[in-house]
């Protein structure tokens, strides 16, 4: 009983670190989730060509690109592996933009699921992920040097 209770508060503490270091990932993550399954009123807009793809990659770009960038704030004191920032940021984007297409194709009425919406979620991460990378990761990662 008493494992039990201390494997339920490591486990607590656990998720409080993650609400610490990711809390923009999480509100963004949130509403990609929102956006994926609420019934979208119709507009003039979608009858113009790709637009929705549009969206997916500005969705996925923004969870991706938000993740890589609070993942290097995080982390620029400690040494973690940037391999954690590749599947956190690319893979498990990735990942859940498929599972959220086939949530839309088995769950709801009024969405269907799309190997093109998956697609351009995917290109949004990779996208996101190599901006990350070669670009915020040389800046968000330095140092400050003392002004001399």
């Amino acid at each position: 009983m008493l494992v039990t209770f201390a494997q339920s508060m490591q486990e607590i503490v656990g998720m409080t670190n993650y609400i610490r270091k990711y809390p923009v990932s999480l509100v963004v993550i949130v509403v990609v989730i929102y956006l994926s399954f609420f019934k979208p009123p119709k507009t003039e807009l979608d009858a113009v060509k790709g637009f929705d793809k549009l969206v997916h990659v500005l969705m996925y770009l923004g969870m991706s690109g938000m993740l890589w960038w609070e993942f290097l704030r995080a982390h620029r004191k400690r040494q973690v592996p940037l391999w954690h920032a590749w599947i956190g940021a690319l893979l498990c984007p990735v990942l859940f933009s498929g599972l959220v297409e086939i949530l839309q194709a088995r769950c709801t009425t009024y969405r269907g699921g799309d190997w093109w919406d998956f697609v351009a979620s995917s290109a949004g991460a990779v996208l996101a992920s190599l901006i990350g990378y070669f670009i915020l990761r040389p800046f968000v990662g330095r140092k400050k040097q003392p002004l001399s």
